[in-house]
C-alpha cells in the first residue's frame, strides 16, 4: 500500500517502492500466454486481455461461410469446445459474470463446405484465428482446419485466482509442417475397450494428430469381427463376445474421429504375424514340417495356393467398403521363413517360378500380390519398410513405413531417392520407456535431418508415435500414451526452428499436460509439481 501511495502523492518513490509495485501490477492482472500446444506457426499475444462469460459466449457461422448451421463437423465441434472451455459451466450457475450485455462471439468461416466428408491426405488443416475485444475471428479452408483453429482458442482461454475466464488479444497464422501425424494402437496383444479408443482420439485432437492407425489384429488376437469371414473373430479373437469389434463398434470409432478431423487408417498385417487368423481360416497358414513330417504348428500365411489370394480379395473388399479412408495398411514386417523352407510344397513352387532358395523372391511376390488387390479397390497401400528392403516391385504410390530404430536416416535417404514416399515412425515407438524425462527424446527428433536433396525431403509425407500393445491395456494406456506423444505431436505440427528447444518446451508441456488431466486424460506428470486442477477420476 506505501509502494501504490508513493505513486498517487508527491512524494519520492524509492527504488524499492517501485519494485513493491511491479510485483503489484504483475499480481493484478497482467497473465503471461503460455501458449498453444503444439506451437503454432506464427502467433502474437498482447497483455491486453477481455473477460469470457459461459452465459454470454457463442460459438457461430461467419456471413461469408461456405458450412452454414447444421453442418455436422462445426455444430459438434461449437457444443465440445465450449464444455472444454467452460468446464466448470452449470445452466443458470455459471461462474463470476463480468460484462452482462456484452456477449463474446467466435465467428468461423470456412472456404469449402466439406461437413459431411471425411478427411483425407489432401486436406487443409490451415487456419487463421483472431481474438480482439468481443470477438473471435477464425477463418480456415476447410471444416478440418476450423476444427484445428478452435483447439487453439479453447488452449488460450484461461480461469484467474477467483475462477473468472479470460482471454487474450491474440493473432494466429497456423498450419501444419506435414500433413501425415500419426498415432498407433495396437489393439490383438492387448483389447482396448471402444471407449478408450474414443479417449484417445480426444486427446489426439488435443495434440493436433489427425491420423489413427488402428494396428487391430496380429498374432495373438483377431478382434476384428468381419461380415465376410465370422470365424475370424469367434475363433480368432480372445473372447468371441467381450474382445471384439462389432462393425458398429468400428463404425462408432469412424464417426467419433471424423468429428475430430482424424483419418483411420486399419492394418491387417500379413504374411507374417498372422497365427490368430488361422484359428478360424482353414489352409490360410502355412503347416510347418520336421523332416518330412507335418509338425502341427503353423508358420506365415500360405502364399503359394490361389485360395489364399481368393480369401484376401474377399477380406479387402470388406475392409476397404467399412474403412473410408483411402490408405489401408498391409504390413509386410518380420516374415520368418523358417516354416516355408521347412515345407515341400512352398519349395516346389518355388523352383517353379524361378525363385530358387531366394525366399525373399516369395514373401515379394506375395505382397506383390496383396498390394495390387487393394490397388484394384482403389486404396493406397502403406507397408513397412521391409517390402522395400527386400527390393520388391510396388507401385510408386505406395507409402513405406520406417520402424526399425537403428540406421533410419540412411534408410529415409534410399527410399526417398528411389522416389517413393515414407511415414517416419522409428524414432517414437514410445511403448518402450526409460526412467525420467524420455519425452526430450522424441522432441528433438529431426525428421528431414538426413542426406537427401530437397525433392527428396518432400517425400516424407510425416511421422507416427506408435504405442505397442505387449505392456499395455486400457489400465495404462493413457498415461503412457500422454504427454509423451504430444513430444512428438509438435515436432510433426510446428517450425523446427522455433521449437528446437527442450528447455523453452518445459513448462509450455507442463501448462498442457495439465490442460490433458482437466480435461480427463490420464496424463503422467513431467516432474516434481502439481496442477492447478488435479485429476479427478481416482
Amino acid at each position: 500500500m506505501e509502494a501504490i501511495m508513493c505513486m498517487l502523492s508527491s512524494g519520492r518513490c524509492t527504488p524499492t517502492h517501485l519494485y513493491l509495485l511491479l510485483l503489484i501490477i504483475i499480481a493484478l492482472g497482467f497473465h503471461t500466454v503460455e501458449g498453444v500446444w503444439p506451437l503454432p506457426q506464427t502467433v502474437t499475444t498482447s497483455p491486453e486481455r477481455y473477460p469470457l462469460n459461459s452465459q454470454a459466449f457463442y460459438f457461430g457461422y461467419g456471413r461469408q461461410s461456405a458450412a452454414k448451421p447444421g453442418c455436422s463437423v462445426l455444430d459438434a465441434a461449437f457444443k465440445r469446445y465450449f464444455s472444454l472451455i467452460f468446464q466448470d459451466y452449470t445452466s443458470g450457475n455459471g461462474p463470476l459474470r463480468f460484462n452482462e450485455n456484452k456477449p463474446f462471439t467466435v465467428e468461423v468461416s470456412v472456404d469449402h463446405d466439406d461437413c459431411e466428408s471425411y478427411p483425407n491426405e489432401d486436406s487443409s488443416e490451415r487456419y487463421n484465428l483472431s481474438v480482439y475485444a468481443g470477438k473471435a475471428f477464425l477463418n480456415a479452408e476447410t471444416v478440418w482446419g476450423a476444427v484445428r483453429g478452435l483447439e487453439s482458442f479453447s488452449q488460450l482461454v484461461y480461469q484467474d485466482e477467483y475462477g473468472s475466464y479470460f482471454v487474450n488479444k491474440t493473432e494466429i497464422n497456423d498450419f501444419p509442417r506435414f500433413k501425415f501425424r500419426g498415432i498407433l494402437l495396437d489393439t490383438s496383444r492387448h483389447y482396448l475397450p471402444v471407449t478408450a479408443i474414443l479417449k484417445t482420439l480426444d486427446a489426439m485432437a488435443y495434440s493436433k494428430f489427425n491420423v489413427f492407425h488402428w494396428h487391430i489384429v496380429d498374432d495373438p488376437s483377431f478382434p476384428y469381427q468381419s461380415s465376410t469371414f465370422p470365424d475370424l473373430s469367434s475363433k480368432g479373437a480372445f473372447h468371441l463376445m467381450t474382445h471384439i469389434y462389432t462393425q458398429s463398434d468400428v463404425r462408432r470409432v469412424i464417426s467419433h474421429a471424423r468429428l475430430w478431423g482424424i483419418r483411420v487408417i486399419p492394418e491387417f498385417d500379413s504374411p507374417g504375424h498372422t497365427q490368430s487368423w488361422g484359428k478360424g481360416q482353414p489352409d490360410l497358414l502355412t503347416p510347418c514340417y520336421r523332416s518330412s513330417t507335418p509338425s502341427g504348428t503353423f508358420g506365415p500365411v500360405n502364399p503359394v495356393l490361389p485360395s489364399t489370394y481368393q480369401f484376401m480379395t474377399k477380406l479387402f473388399k470388406e475392409v476397404s467398403s467399412v474403412f473410408p479412408d483411402s490408405y489401408i495398411h498391409l504390413g509386410g514386417d518380420e516374415v520368418d521363413f523358417g516354416c516355408w523352407k521347412s515345407n515341400p510344397d512352398v519349395r516346389a513352387f518355388m523352383q517353379k517360378m524361378g525363385f530358387g532358395g531366394d525366399f525373399l523372391k516369395l514373401e515379394a511376390f506375395y505382397m506383390e500380390s496383396i498390394v495390387n488387390i487393394t490397388s484394384a479397390l482403389n486404396k493406397t497401400s502403406i507397408v513397412w519398410q521391409d517390402v522395400f528392403d527386400y527390393h520388391e516391385q510396388i507401385p510408386k504410390d505406395t507409402v513405406l513405413h520406417i520402424w526399425k530404430g537403428t540406421g533410419y536416416k540412411a534408410e529415409l535417404s534410399r527410399i526417398t531417392k528411389a522416389g517413393m514416399r515414407v511415414v517416419l515412425a522409428a524414432p517414437w515407438y514410445i511403448n518402450h520407456i526409460t526412467y525420467g524425462q524420455d519425452w526430450r527424446n522424441s522432441y528433438t527428433v529431426q525428421p528431414l535431418d538426413f542426406s537427401g536433396t530437397d525433392e527428396q525431403k518432400k517425400l516424407v509425407i510425416g511421422g507416427e508415435v506408435a504405442m505397442w500393445g505387449e505392456y499395455v491395456d486400457a489400465t495404462n494406456l493413457h498415461p503412457r500414451l500422454w504427454p509423451r506423444a504430444s513430444a512428438g505431436a509438435e515436432r510433426l505440427w510446428s517450425d523446427e526452428q522455433q521449437t528446437s528447444s527442450v528447455d523453452k518446451a518445459f513448462p509450455r508441456l507442463q501448462d498442457f499436460r495439465c490442460l490433458l488431466v482437466r480435461r480427463g486424460i490420464r496424463a503422467e506428470p513431467l516432474f516434481v509439481g502439481h496442477c492447478k486442477h488435479e485429476y479427478q477420476g481416482i
